[in-house]
């Protein structure tokens, strides 16, 4: 077992410990308190992805965490991915999946299968999900009321995937108002005059949601604890950094591969003016929970 299984594995430990006497419990509750205040009828766009949606134990606990937050008067708004599942089915067609600098190579036929799984599937299970625990759910995706526009993504040809020009969050707006978790799924459709569709990445689709929607909040669920001063080190995580040290962090290497794309979203939606903006590990069990309503919080806050 690796040092990050270790952390991650004592978290999922702690957040599960049967032994927290009531003086514990009491603590929690009241820490909890002021938070619960603070986000009462606010926006929260929560980005998820990554193994929180595939391990069935963490699927239940962000659904779990959702609801509840709804029930409480927070507007949360969900917007996914589905990377391994459109793997999946292009692997059951016979179809290859291919990447340029990190991007799906998107043609036509990928295109169909891209907007068949993310908007017939994995939405729908989504939404299923948010009602068996209670919740009430509405899936959309960025086609739907005009919700996303987007033009053929600039530079390298990488088929249709879309770079979103515009958001139209009126039926997001619509679905919160009447108590609604709108769940949206990141497929766009063309300017005025273009019909494709084209395929967002969900980070960024995410972000841009959170601006359109002026988000008090916009959290990125992932497969790691935040940034790491060493990667190496689970235990060497950054909890705050400024926009003004970003860049620094970049040229020091610290803020390098997948988690580049990840900060550029979250320094998106601050610039935007979303006050807060955090990446999160998905892997612990109720981790938008303890970012939420703890002194504790977790992952990283980009501020």
């Amino acid at each position: 077992m690796s040092d990050m299984d270790k952390v991650v594995a004592e978290k999922l430990e702690a957040t599960t410990d049967p032994r927290l006497d009531n003086e514990h419990w009491s603590d929690v509750l009241v820490q909890a308190l002021p938070y619960f205040k603070q986000w009462v009828n606010k926006v929260v766009v929560v980005k998820y992805g990554g193994n929180a949606m595939l391990n069935e134990q963490l699927k239940a606990a962000v659904m779990e965490d959702i609801v509840l937050l709804n029930t409480i008067g927070v507007h949360v708004v969900l917007v996914h991915g589905g990377g391994p599942e459109i793997n999946h089915m292009l692997e059951r067609v016979g179809k290859e999946s291919k990447f340029v600098n990190g991007l799906r190579y998107t043609d036509a036929e990928t295109m169909e299968i891209v907007q068949m799984v993310l908007t017939g599937k994995l939405n729908k299970d989504i939404v299923g999900l948010l009602l068996q625990e209670g919740g009430k759910a509405v899936g959309l995706s960025g086609v739907d009321s005009g919700l996303l526009r987007a033009k053929k993504k600039p530079g390298e040809d990488l088929g249709f995937v879309g770079e979103v020009t515009e958001v139209h969050p009126e039926i997001i707006e619509s679905l919160i108002s009447q108590g609604f978790i709108p769940v949206v799924s990141t497929v766009a459709l063309g300017e005025d005059g273009d019909m494709a569709r084209y395929n967002i990445n969900a980070d960024t689709a995410a972000a841009k949601i959170a601006i359109a929607l002026g988000a008090e909040k916009f959290v990125q669920l992932t497969n790691v604890p935040g940034v790491l001063k060493d990667v190496n080190d689970p235990t060497s995580l950054i909890q705050r950094i400024k926009l003004s040290e970003v860049e620094k962090y970049e040229k020091e290497g610290i803020i390098a591969g997948g988690m580049i794309p990840k900060i550029e979203c979250c320094v998106m939606a601050r610039k935007g003016g979303v006050p807060r903006t955090h990446i999160i590990d998905g892997r612990v069990p109720h981790s938008l929970l303890i970012e939420m309503f703890s002194d504790r919080g977790v992952g990283t806050m980009i501020y």
